[in-house]
């Protein structure tokens, strides 16, 4: 009855089913394993990403802004490891395609305008899409957490997502106070 079930479930609209790679997770924990490993490489690959879009900021706000973020994310990667020890599963990340996605964005966008504030709202504009797909993906981990009863977890999971929440306000107020009312001014 279970596998008649899971192969309805898996059935999309024209009949056809995605067949599962033979590392699939099967339970909610490894799915939340998963989606840790995910997060931890994105977080990772987005240390290597933050410092470029601060030196091309022109903007002493915004990057400062940028820089204190690579401190708070390095903080929120030391968290991520002390989950996996408190999960017993190793920090070791998988590939992230959407961080891989949104940073190569990122890069395209520099190479897309002129240095300046037009520049300035363009970093915040990519830098928000970041900060959005992680507060999806932490919100998600921290009601994975609570439901595998991963109390702990869960409020390590809370602090960082509600730094990203920070993240994302700091990033609206420095649009809004300054960087995209100079860019209307630069046309």
């Amino acid at each position: 009855m279970k596998n008649v079930q899971k192969k309805d479930a898996a059935k999309s609209e024209n009949g056809t089913m995605v067949k599962p790679k033979s590392s699939a997770a099967e339970g909610l924990r490894e799915l939340f394993v998963d989606e840790l490993k995910d997060i931890i490489y994105a977080e990772r690959a987005l240390l290597k990403a933050l410092p470029k879009m601060a030196n091309n900021s022109s903007s002493i706000k915004l990057k400062k802004a940028i820089e204190k973020h690579v401190t708070v994310t390095e903080k929120q990667v030391e968290r991520l490891k002390e989950i996996f020890d408190i999960l017993g599963e190793s920090d070791r990340g998988k590939k992230c395609d959407a961080m891989e996605g949104l940073i190569k964005e990122g890069d395209s966008i520099l190479e897309e305008t002129e240095p300046g504030p037009v520049r300035d709202a363009a970093i915040i504009s990519a830098s928000q899409k970041i900060e959005h797909y992680e507060i999806a993906s932490y919100g998600t981990l921290v009601a994975f957490a609570k439901t595998l009863g991963e109390d702990k977890v869960a409020t390590l999971l809370e602090e960082t997502l509600n730094e990203e929440k920070d993240a994302d306000v700091t990033l609206t107020k420095a649009a809004y106070n300054d960087i995209n009312f100079d860019a209307v001014e630069e046309n």
